[in-house]
């Protein structure tokens, strides 16, 4: 059945032509890495736009494929049975990609929008990497992390526990082009000599990026 227009469709209550049957999902992903959505639509459908922030990406016309307009937008079509499915790829992320991702079949359909949030991993640094303390001396220790986003949550371990929160303080500020600063500051009083690790985690991280100081306690 050819079916050209919506009001047609409707008309001849059919409902929709063709429809959405599996929208992108949400992505997060770390700056400079690649962001994949998956757009699956029924059979009938005639053109599929990308959207990234209500502004069209990319489009794929059913007779001829993908028409692609910048490198940094590229896709992979797929057809399983009578379903199609569209994969949009972002190459080489950026923090100003992060919002709406959208699918668009020129029809009024459902499910048809995602959001991508990218991060970045800036730099952790403990300025001290060994220490020597004395019995009883109650010592700070600063992890500070620049240029993050989000601002990434700070944590402490030793020996493979973590440290209690009470133990230390964090601090967040704005930086520059919409990053984030991190200040970190542990107040202990050694009784061993001890490595202390700071680890700072954003959800876009497969692990936490981590500084570590060594703490040389002195009883002599």
């Amino acid at each position: 059945y050819m079916c050209l227009w919506t009001d047609f469709c409707s008309l001849a209550g059919l409902g929709f032509c063709y429809s959405i049957t599996k929208g992108p999902d949400n992505a997060t992903v770390l700056a400079g890495s690649e962001a994949r959505f998956n757009c699956t639509v029924s059979a009938g459908w005639k053109v599929l736009i990308w959207l990234s922030k209500g502004s069209p990406v990319l489009t794929v016309i059913n007779s001829q494929g993908s028409v692609e307009t910048t490198d940094r937008f590229t896709s992979h079509n797929y057809t399983t049975g009578s379903e199609f499915t569209s994969e949009l790829i972002i190459h080489n992320t950026q923090l100003s990609d992060s919002g709406r991702i959208e699918c668009s079949i020129q029809q009024p359909s459902e499910n048809n929008f995602a959001f991508l949030s990218v991060q970045v991993n800036g730099s952790l640094l403990i300025k001290n990497s060994t220490l020597t303390v004395k019995e009883n001396q109650t010592i700070e220790i600063v992890c500070e992390a620049l240029g993050w986003a989000p601002a990434p949550d700070i944590t402490w371990m030793t020996n493979d526990s973590f440290l209690d929160k009470s133990s230390y303080v964090n601090q967040q500020s704005p930086g520059s082009n919409g990053l984030h600063n991190a200040l970190s500051t542990l107040t202990l009083t050694p009784t061993d000599t001890e490595v202390l690790t700071c680890l700072a985690d954003i959800e876009a991280l497969p692990s936490p990026q981590n500084a570590t100081v060594t703490l040389i306690f002195d009883n002599s």
